[in-house]
């Protein structure tokens, strides 16, 4: 199994998927060993000496005035630990909790945080072993990091909550002791250098833009098969229109279209059958361009978060330990907000599509509902209706989230983020997004089978065989969720994105 050596500075996204959905192994690399020694040296400096530090020998929040002796350091840690551990709700996935984990242990290589290396370590060492905390969804502010949430990650490692092991679902500590895992003492400052800090939003987030991206790909070859099922005009898709309005995810959903479609002779040119399409065919370059364009931002962000210090107070490297607001998610809030709109655009364009595709009013010669025997069989009439509702509820799940802030601990957090929940509310629209696009994609190939006498394009075709390897013609009516759940597959497991190799997508 390969390793990923992490420092703080250059994990990527693409690293961070292999390390949390394909088990590579991490290591912190030497240099950043270093930092993280002399980074504890100083917090070791401050307790010995008795200076008043917050969160080393001062109590939290709105106990930052209340000193903390030498000899109180170790309970205040544990204690701010299991008290802190209030989750509520479904725990997150395991890719979740893996990418929660590896970017709390990024952060910390950085050696900006005072933690022992030991600790960092045994962080680590669960990670490669698959002791996987069980982390609750719920209670998360954003601010002062995602304290609840990650106060859950640490309980295991001292011998308290919850965490799956090889499958099952135990008490931390026997998981523990079935990896062969050492428990930890938490010394003065490693409890809050666990737990403050914008992991979970940016964990949830960052799985959600890798996958948004990858799902971007899969709206163009869904909306390149519709074009062709409605015999779309290609004119619309002429780069000399995007020259003079040159946004990159416009130019780019263009030449996608173009290159899925190329060979094609179900398209046709403006004037042949009608003058113009509808704007949910005519406009797919600068509808999914902008989604396009909003989900790259928020990439360069999460990229950003990734490798970033968010502890508080930070330790740095003179000695000099600042208390200021790293922890503070609004960055991370503000980003999630805008990645769930564009991804629910995506569904909402989507969804006009099915409805072009099953509505004979509108489809240009198809079928009522993409079924020969309409009356007897409904066909394709529901699945529009099951899309509808999901686009609707999208809409209710992009209301953002950052325009919220409820005051914390006596005040003294006075304005929070809220980033935690956009990342989650990111990551459902996604998911709903998927059930609409598999929809469209298996209209879409339903239709083109009405239309006789016609070939595909060099990418949709092999999209459509893809389809179709899975999920036949529907003759008649048929238990119907089963098949969406196949095509739903497809797109989760990147059977539709590989099927078109040889094509390169631009996202």
């Amino acid at each position: 199994m390969k390793t990923i050596y992490i420092n703080g500075n250059d994990l990527t996204l693409e690293d961070l998927v292999l390390i949390c959905r394909e088990n590579y192994k991490v290591e912190i690399d030497e240099e950043s060993a270093k930092k993280v020694q002399k980074s504890r040296k100083i917090i070791d400096d401050i307790v010995e000496n008795e200076k008043t530090i917050y969160g080393v020998t001062t109590g939290f929040g709105k106990f930052a005035n209340v000193s903390i002796s030498k000899e109180d350091c170790k309970t205040l840690q544990r204690n701010l630990i299991i008290s802190h551990a209030c989750g509520f709700g479904d725990a997150f996935k395991t890719d979740t909790v893996r990418a929660i984990m590896l970017l709390r242990a990024n952060a910390l290589s950085k050696g900006f945080s005072g933690i022992r290396l030991s600790t960092l370590k045994t962080l680590i060492e669960m990670l490669n072993k698959g002791v996987h905390p069980i982390i609750p969804e719920k209670g998360s502010l954003g601010a002062s990091g995602d304290l609840a949430p990650l106060a859950h990650m640490v309980l295991p490692m001292l011998g308290e909550g919850k965490a799956e092991y090889k499958g099952e679902i135990m008490d931390g500590k026997k998981a523990m002791e079935l990896a062969g895992i050492p428990l930890v003492e938490l010394v003065a400052k490693e409890g809050l250098a666990l737990i403050n800090g914008t992991q979970v939003m940016t964990a949830e987030g960052a799985l959600t833009v890798y996958d948004a991206l990858e799902l971007l790909k899969v709206s163009d070859i869904t909306a390149a098969l519709t074009i062709e099922a409605l015999r779309g005009i290609t004119d619309a898709f002429d780069d000399r229109l995007n020259v003079v309005r040159p946004h990159k995810g416009q130019r780019d959903t263009s030449k996608n279209i173009l290159k899925l479609i190329e060979g094609s002779s179900f398209v046709t040119r403006q004037g042949e059958l009608r003058v113009q399409d509808a704007y949910t065919l005519r406009c797919i370059p600068q509808i999914h361009g902008a989604s396009k364009d909003a989900i790259n931002y928020v990439k360069e962000k999460v990229k950003i978060e990734m490798n970033s210090v968010t502890d508080n107070p930070i330790v740095l490297e003179n000695g000099d330990v600042i208390s200021g607001g790293n922890f503070h998610g609004q960055p991370m809030a503000l980003s999630f907000d805008f990645l769930g709109i564009a991804i629910s655009e995506i569904a909402n364009v989507s969804e006009r599509r099915i409805e072009r595709l099953v509505n004979n009013q509108l489809s240009n010669g198809l079928p009522a509902f993409l079924t020969k025997e309409g009356g007897l069989n409904s066909g394709f009439m529901i699945t529009q209706y099951a899309a509808a509702a999901l686009v609707s509820e999208n809409k209710v799940l992009a209301h953002p989230a950052s325009v919220d802030s409820i005051p914390s601990s006596a005040n003294q957090e006075d304005h929070v983020s809220m980033g935690t929940i956009a990342a989650r509310k990111a990551r459902q629209i996604l998911e709903n997004a998927k059930r609409v696009l598999a929809t469209e994609l298996m209209a879409a190939c339903q239709a083109v089978d009405f239309r006789e006498g016609f070939k595909l394009g060099e990418g949709t075709s092999k999209a459509y065989n893809a389809v179709r390897k899975n999920v036949e013609f529907i003759d008649k009516d048929i238990v119907m969720y089963s098949e969406l759940d196949k095509v739903t597959e497809m797109i989760s497991n990147g059977e539709v994105v590989n099927s078109i190799k040889g094509i390169d997508l631009d996202i």
